[in-house]
């Protein structure tokens, strides 16, 4: 994880994630595999219960996935959700972002941090880059209210992020009720259908 990343991470807690009084929320982090840093001490207050999950053991990783297309949590049982460096390698990312607002609770929150530029770094493959554009796709698609968006155009003093910029979103479950519920519904149906053709993969 480049030092960018990171900062990235620590202003969106810092702004969005005060921590409240009442029960301890739930943070998932998708791609938590610790590489070269992980967002896991943002999280150290007993007000926040952090599950960092990947395809892979490993540190950082509290539990293994069978794919990156099913999450085995329950609809509406997460408070936030966070990813950072990891959609650019997911195949099919749009699947995983379905099952990522899928376990949301109404008027949970999805900070998603993804390369806009940089290197090809395959693990095990380099597929994506992301502007906002493909953000606002992306909450279209879920139903989610896109509460900002912003992405690194110039380089980063920091000289492991120099050659990196990343696109960096926060989205809300602005929805709740049957409408809500139709929605989630209806995409999980979607998801399985188009999950068949691709099964080889996953």
């Amino acid at each position: 994880m480049h030092t960018s990343s990171y900062r990235h991470m620590e202003d969106l807690v810092a702004r969005y994630l005060e921590p409240k009084r009442g029960l301890p929320q739930e943070i998932l982090d998708i791609g938590s595999y610790d590489v070269n840093g992980s967002y896991r001490p943002l999280f150290g207050t007993a007000m926040w219960q952090y599950l960092g999950v990947d395809l892979s053991p490993g540190p950082n990783v509290d539990r293994v996935l069978e794919s990156p297309y099913r999450l085995p949590f329950r609809s509406g049982s997460v408070d936030l959700v966070i990813s950072g460096q990891a959609f650019e390698h997911i195949k099919y990312f749009w699947l995983s972002w379905v099952e990522m607002v899928r376990v949301l609770k109404p008027g949970g929150m999805l900070f998603l941090i993804a390369p806009s530029r940089g290197p090809e770094h395959r693990y095990p493959v380099d597929c994506w880059r992301f502007y906002p554009d493909g953000f606002q796709a992306l909450a279209d698609y879920a139903g989610l209210e896109l509460v900002e968006v912003s992405t690194d155009w110039e380089p980063s003093p920091d000289a492991d992020s120099a050659a990196w910029g990343d696109t960096v979103g926060v989205f809300r479950v602005s929805g709740a009720g049957l409408r809500w519920a139709m929605r989630r519904w209806f995409a999980s149906v979607l998801h399985r259908l188009i999950l068949r053709p691709i099964s080889k993969d996953i």
